[in-house]
């Protein structure tokens, strides 16, 4: 039985699509990092960057998301091809979205919706990168089915985890900007393992709002002495 140490945030959630895709026997232990429980001593002797997810599968400790797909890919087999080409385009799209849409993306959303400051550069400068990673992945998708290739993989899983926050950067109009990127998200979405992901989150009651508590809890580096 497989322990995802979760909260509903981009990264854990591309951890649970998944689990749900591929089948495996999991149990959650919710982290409301909101509250901060990601600093308790317990969680982060297993989770020494005190972030989720963090799975335990039979003994094994894996954190961060992206190594924790490919840990669950390769002891399944599936979402991930043989190595070869595909394999290749694989690491290297997962690695973009690992090393570029995933920190850019939060970076804009916490100066769009959470910094205390309106600081005009920074959300133009991390805005403008978020676009810019998508306008990539969408020329990607012109050229190919999915990120990796013809297949769909852990790969577009992880891209998914980050394009649900879409509406943070560009309200109503999403991801039209880029319809190749809307049309990938969409067809995620719908599958059944992407439906049954949402609805376990909906399971658990997590804080909120994004209170004074909440940003201490977030970013404490920011309140040191």
């Amino acid at each position: 039985m497989i322990q995802l140490h979760f909260h509903p945030s981009p990264n854990p959630m591309k951890v649970l699509l998944m689990l749900e895709e591929t089948g495996l026997d999991y149990e959650i232990t919710p982290v409301d990092t909101f509250k901060g429980e990601q600093h308790h001593t317990g969680f982060t002797a297993i989770s020494p960057n005190a972030k989720v997810p963090v799975i335990e599968d039979d003994g094994t400790l894996i954190f961060d998301s992206n190594a924790i797909l490919l840990h669950l890919a390769d002891k399944t087999g599936q979402f991930i091809p043989p190595p070869g080409t595909e394999r290749a385009a694989l690491l290297s799209w997962l690695f973009f979205v690992a090393t570029g849409l995933s920190p850019f993306s939060g970076q804009a959303v916490h100066f769009l919706h959470m910094c205390p400051e309106d600081i005009p550069y920074a959300k133009n400068r991390y805005l403008k990168e978020v676009e810019r990673h998508y306008t990539v992945m969408d020329k990607r998708l012109s050229e190919a089915e999915w990120l990796a290739g013809a297949e769909y993989s852990i790969a577009d899983m992880a891209a998914w985890g980050w394009l649900n926050l879409s509406s943070y950067f560009f309200g109503e109009a999403g991801l039209s900007a880029w319809p190749n990127l809307a049309r990938m998200h969409a067809r995620i979405s719908e599958r059944p393992s992407a439906v049954r992901a949402l609805e376990v989150k909906d399971q658990f009651a997590f804080k909120q709002d994004l209170d004074a508590d909440a940003a201490r809890a977030l970013f404490p580096q920011n309140y040191a002495a």
